[in-house]
């Protein structure tokens, strides 16, 4: 009966409407019969949980449904797919904000949750106070004169005879801030208005409790508590407040009002459920996307228009489409522009307003916008495009404060960026997927070999909209704060929360994780944002897996919680991205002064770090290298060796595979096939000296074993040649040799590297003279070659008694050709061993 609960599961996941109802009732009652029918206590506890969860899901279903018939509001699709234990975890553990509990909605509370108390034994009656604290700024503590409820703030001539006063209605809103830090929240709610007023499409009967569904308004509590559905950390959550608002000792207010309604207490409601979230009045405000995201649920979207890639026309169509449908709420956002543009233009700096209408008045493309704050700056129309003479008379904005029109292009030229936040009853699919992630430290910050990747397979071409939304933490307000030195601005403080960014690839094989950018076909690529949302939007090609990057720069935290919400009008298929091959190791190491030995076109090349790869059976390849350094280009190459030695010499034909060129801060390489045994992957930089940590990544289809390579010489003695090591060759001379005394069995080989340019030579080892030498060790397979790069013979075993017994061991050096040589070669002997040596003298034989 379990197996046929989970395919219901798996089926709903993928279902709609009724079918998705009634696979979670058919699933709940299998887990019900199951339970039922358990052998031990622990597995009917089990199923019980299961059973719970697939009810609550039910649920909601079924009220998302009943909404929908009622034709109160568009039907909204609620995530199907069934949380895994490790996901319900982050939703109940992300409950918890600034000492707050703010558990995840499960149904609409009972009416009497706010019925007016018993009267205690004196006749009096006790109201709820809400316990949380709300912070005030420096400058609200001036003028705070406690916490009051409506009846005590309002007057009787404005409260007048009726308690229900402070709920009804008002027509033409005009909500304004004026102390308050959020200028975000109050343009989120300037903005959203007329998605929050009496209609059967309203907003605010799914948002705030109590509510009058007859009349459409908002009912007063009797008790004095109000519960919110608001939309954060992944779920939407209750968020409980009291009625009590900050007072003020003067004329001026903490909290948003409306300016022709001092009694409508509802948007000062909402605004304190969100500040309770957010941390206080004194918070310092973050984007108006963000914030009609956690109001309303609907989906931001943050457009940067000073972007090269913005397309105006198609931008304006869609966004003017959808506003006119009622499903678009738009708000906008300035940048850090200096004092003298605001007093010339009349516009606030890092500030948010509202978007109340979008019109085309003949060759006019033109926004209404609304300035939030009270008596505050009001375009000015310096440098505007267009005449502007739209009639608002008759409109809901008459006589409105703080109002102007401008134009698209003026628009553009003025606001860093435009919000949109979507209806997401636009589609009819959601998936939501939960998780945490520790980035890694900056060695593979550029890289994406730990970074949260997703597959998605989707039946056709329909759009699909992805957003990724970062949960808060406390330790982020503490940052924020941050603001409240003179010299931080908004946007400074905000990039220190750092960025976020999605990006989506087409792979091989297709729906495959993906090690870095560089060297994959990449179909989009948002910009980092510090904003905790980012939305995606593309089109698919049907039946063809892509997957999804989430990437990160510079978040400050050790770990984070996010949620990817996928939004379509087709069931998809999503799940974490396999990687391309199973079996991955990852070396850390170091460029040093002494190994830092810079590319191929220097000698020191081989000086870089040098690793040995072992691989058990054939397999292709994946390399990664990443490194501390942003900046530095760097290099991966893997190398044909004998038993992963140290590659004392390279030629074309050592090369098996290798990143395509040198790249900044990290690398990619792929070889198709590699037979088993052991190869020698090097790392180098572009320029010798250049230091970092880094770490290198290897992937195959078998278990690979990487592990560091000696340098060169290490655990050796290095012996030089007479002469501080240096040979000349005189004209004439092709080959010369010394002889080498070892005084016991000793490992020995040879090195020869030339300090500039010069001829290509080879170097051996060599016992005995003559016709009857022979030949014990030599560089290059015996080729001659550039020793620019350096060259190595293998290592061998000496016996001091063979060798003498035969003529001795000799070190030889030759050069292609016979002309004097100026600059000469270096030559000394590596071993581990005391090794003495001859003179140079100059040998005949050939």
């Amino acid at each position: 009966m379990e197996a046929r609960a989970l395919n219901h599961e798996r089926l709903l996941a993928q279902a709609h409407g009724d079918e998705a109802l009634q696979h979670a009732i058919a699933a709940a009652d299998l887990y019900m019969q199951a339970a039922r029918k358990a052998s031990t206590p622990a597995e009917r506890s089990r199923l019980n949980r299961k059973c719970s969860d697939v009810v609550v899901l039910a649920e909601r279903l079924k009220a998302n449904a009943k909404a929908a018939a009622a034709g109160s509001r568009p039907l909204v699709p609620e995530s199907t797919r069934p949380l895994t234990t490790a996901e319900k975890t982050i939703i109940l553990r992300t409950s918890r904000l600034h000492g707050n509990i703010f558990p995840p909605w499960e149904s609409a509370p009972d009416p009497s949750v706010f019925s007016r108390p018993a009267p205690n034994q004196d006749g009096s009656g006790s109201l709820f106070t809400d316990p949380a604290p709300f912070s005030l700024s420096a400058e609200q503590q001036t003028i705070f004169a406690g916490w009051q409820r409506p009846s005590e703030m309002l007057s009787a001539g404005e409260a007048g005879d009726d308690p229900e006063s402070t709920a009804v209605e008002a027509t033409e809103v005009d909500l304004a801030q004026d102390l308050a830090t959020d200028c975000s929240v109050v343009a989120s709610l300037c903005a959203a208005v007329r998605h929050l007023g009496p209609s059967k499409s309203s907003l605010l009967p799914s948002l705030m409790y109590p509510f009058d569904h007859e009349a459409m308004t908002p009912a007063v509590s009797k008790n004095g508590k109000y519960i919110f559905r608001m939309y954060f950390n992944g779920s939407w959550r209750q968020v409980m407040i009291d009625d009590r608002l900050p007072a003020s000792s003067t004329d001026r207010t903490l909290f948003v009002v409306d300016r022709r309604h001092p009694r409508l207490l509802w948007p000062a409601l909402i605004e304190k459920a969100y500040l309770k979230i957010r941390g206080g009045y004194d918070f310092p405000g973050s984007n108006s996307g963000t914030d009609l995201h956690a109001i309303t649920g609907w989906i931001p979207e943050q457009i940067f228009l000073q972007s090269e890639d913005i397309e105006l026309d198609e931008t304006w169509d869609r966004i003017k489409k959808a506003f006119d449908q009622g499903s678009a709420i738009v708000t906008l956002g300035t940048g850090n522009i200096s004092p003298e543009e605001e007093e010339a233009l009349g516009l606030v700096k890092e500030h948010d307003y509202a978007v109340l209408d979008l019109k085309a008045d003949g060759h006019n493309r033109l926004f209404l916008i609304k300035n939030p704050w009270c008596d505050s700056l009001v375009w000015t129309g310096v440098g505007s495009s267009a005449n502007l003479s739209v009639n608002t008379a008759g409109s809901p904005y008459e006589n409105m404060t703080n109002m102007f029109w401008m134009t698209f292009e003026d628009v553009l030229q003025h606001f860093d960026s435009l919000y949109v936040n979507w209806n997401p009853a636009l589609f009819t699919h959601r998936q939501d997927h939960h998780f945490s992630w520790s980035p890694p430290d900056d060695i593979e910050e550029l890289v994406f070999t730990h970074n949260p990747q997703y597959s998605i397979l989707s039946p056709s071409d329909s759009p699909i909209w992805i957003l990724l939304s970062r949960h808060w933490q406390d330790d982020e307000l503490d940052i924020l704060r941050q603001r409240r030195k003179p010299a931080a601005s908004l946007s400074a403080v905000s990039s220190q929360l750092g960025f976020t960014s999605l990006s989506l690839f087409a792979t091989t094989p297709p729906g495959t994780r993906v090690p870095l950018h560089e060297g994959h076909r990449c179909l989009h690529q948002l910009p980092y944002v510090d904003s905790p949302n980012t939305l995606l939007r593309f089109t698919p090609t049907p039946s063809f897996p892509t997957t999804l990057v989430v990437s990160q720069s510079e978040l400050p935290l050790p770990k984070y919680t996010f949620t990817l919400s996928f939004l379509s009008h087709n069931p998809l298929t999503v799940a974490p991205a396999p990687p391309p091959l199973p079996h991955s190791t990852t070396l850390h190491s170091a460029w040093t002064r002494r190994t830092a030995g810079g590319s191929t076109s220097h000698p020191s090349y081989l000086l870089n770090p040098q690793f040995a790869l072992t691989l058990p059976s054939p397999t292709p390849l994946l390399l990664v290298l990443s490194t501390s350094s942003p900046d530095l280009p760097v290099h991966v190459a893997v190398l044909f060796s004998r038993g992963g030695q140290r590659v004392a010499a390279l030629t074309r034909r050592d090369l098996l595979g290798a990143s395509a060129e040198y790249s900044r801060g990290r690398a990619f390489a792929a070889v198709s096939r590699a037979d088993a045994g052991t190869y020698t992957v090097v790392a180098s930089t572009f320029e010798p000296g250049h230091t970092a940590r880094f770490a290198l990544r290897v992937s195959a289809a078998c278990e690979p074993a990487l592990a560091p390579v000696l340098a060169d010489a290490a655990g050796r003695l290095r012996t030089a040649a007479p002469g501080g090591g240096a040979v000349r060759f005189a004209a004439g001379e092709e080959r010369v040799r010394a002889r080498l005394d070892v005084g016991r069995l000793a490992r020995v080989s040879l090195a020869v590297r030339s300090e500039g340019p010069g001829p290509a030579v080879r170097a051996a080892l060599e016992v005995g003279t003559g016709p009857h030498r022979g030949v014990v060790a030599v560089t290059g397979e015996g080729e001659f070659a550039d020793a620019a790069r350096g060259l190595r013979t293998e290592e061998v075993d000496v016996d001091p008694e063979a060798v003498r017994a035969r003529g001795g061991l000799w070190a030889v050096v030759e050069q292609l050709g016979s002309l004097r040589t100026r600059e000469g070669v270096r030559v000394e002997v590596l071993s581990d061993g005391v090794v003495g040596w001859g003179e140079w003298e100059v040998a005949e034989e050939s």
